[in-house]
């Protein structure tokens, strides 16, 4: 017996590449249980791909990443007339620019239930003006939203302290994704050559924290020869580029090997031994809860979201942002201490599947759903 017929819910992002990513296989869960579910973002060859394969209706609305105040007023009108026009229960919002437009939009349109998620907040780690109009526009979201889930406790205090005192709530232990366990398994155990690697998978850019990674790993490497560093994911230069020494240690150590981005990093998860992850500011980041699946301990800063999926001595090592010394050390310690190291590894595998095995995640947030649109 199917549930909530007449219940429509759209879900939104600025580009199709992010509801994609996060939604696969959720959209058509919703659609199996009654929802009458559909994906609206920028139109591309993603939303496209995310209609076919989940089985729902797409519309396209083009929304522009960055602030641009002509496009944006464009897209903000559009957006309304098509709400107005679909009468949906619910529009659900990620991602920033889709979160401010679309909750505009739905407010205007008389949409009854706006909910949107915040994810990883830039303003906390940004100044001057770009904080006051990051703030601002976050200000809004949450005012014309109805209801507002932060992606982990870090987020939420945040969004409590500088942006609204609405109630708002994390689903589970947070974490809006999920992982699926029998993708993230490592297929063999790592054969042991002498060598420990240390790997680090996101974009190599400054707010990564790779300046103070690459720094602090040719230190390690001088002292302990048989350890590498493998780097997965893009550079890029434009955005956040990382500093000119960074560039040239990459180039010029024999112990670093980057591979650019990947489509499957797996393989690379299986080569190593632990994560360094030491970020400036994340929401909650995935590659973390990934590694621990594939039973690796992680070295994370402490910033929302790593703080809370890695508990110190258990599985992993917290040290603070932005801070080369402390991260030499917890890479030292890694080194010096195999027996403790391993029985981290033992441990984060099944951290993981407590807190974010896929299938917890999304029935916290189908319940959650099912909870608003009854109220």
């Amino acid at each position: 017996m199917k549930l909530f017929v007449a219940k429509k819910i759209i879900r939104a992002a600025t580009i199709g590449w992010s509801l994609n990513l996060f939604c696969k296989g959720l959209l058509r869960e919703l659609t199996d249980e009654g929802y009458d579910v559909v994906a609206l973002t920028t139109p591309d060859d993603d939303l496209k791909e995310l209609g076919e394969r989940e089985g729902v209706r797409t519309i396209g609305v083009r929304m522009e990443r960055h602030v641009s105040l002509f496009n944006d007023l464009v897209s903000l009108v559009k957006l309304t007339r098509v709400l107005r026009k679909e009468k949906p229960d619910m529009v659900h919002s990620m991602t920033p620019k889709a979160g401010l437009l679309c909750m505009m939009a739905a407010k205007i349109a008389g949409v009854p239930i706006r909910l949107h998620t915040f994810t990883g907040l830039v303003w906390p780690t940004a100044t001057g003006l770009s904080r006051k109009i990051l703030m601002m526009t976050d200000r809004i979201t949450a005012a014309c939203a109805t209801h507002i889930i932060p992606e982990g406790e870090g987020v939420k205090q945040d969004l409590q302290r500088c942006i609204t005192k609405k109630p708002m709530k994390v689903l589970g232990y947070g974490n809006v994704r999920g992982i699926d366990l029998d993708y993230w398994r490592r297929k063999d155990e790592k054969v042991d050559n002498g060598i420990l690697t240390f790997v680090f998978i996101g974009r190599i850019v400054r707010d990564k924290g790779l300046n103070e990674l690459v720094a602090a790993f040719v230190r390690l490497n001088q002292q302990y020869k048989a350890t590498r560093l493998l780097l997965v994911g893009p550079c890029e230069e434009e955005l956040d580029p990382v500093s000119s020494k960074t560039t040239h240690l990459i180039d010029t150590c024999d112990a670093i090997e980057s591979v650019g981005r990947q489509e499957d990093v797996r393989p690379f998860y299986e080569q190593s031994d632990v994560l360094v992850f030491p970020s400036y500011r994340e929401g909650f980041p995935n590659v973390v809860i990934e590694a621990g699946a594939m039973s690796l301990p992680s070295i994370v800063t402490d910033i929302n979201g790593s703080r809370e999926i890695i508990e110190k001595g258990k599985n992993g090592l917290v040290v603070p942002p932005r801070d080369e010394p402390a991260l030499y050390e917890a890479m030292k310690w890694m080194v010096e201490h195999p027996d403790a190291r391993e029985r981290m590894a033992m441990n984060a595998r099944p951290m993981v599947a407590s807190r974010y095995e896929q299938g917890f995640v999304r029935q916290c947030l189908k319940d959650y759903y099912k909870k608003i649109l009854s109220a």
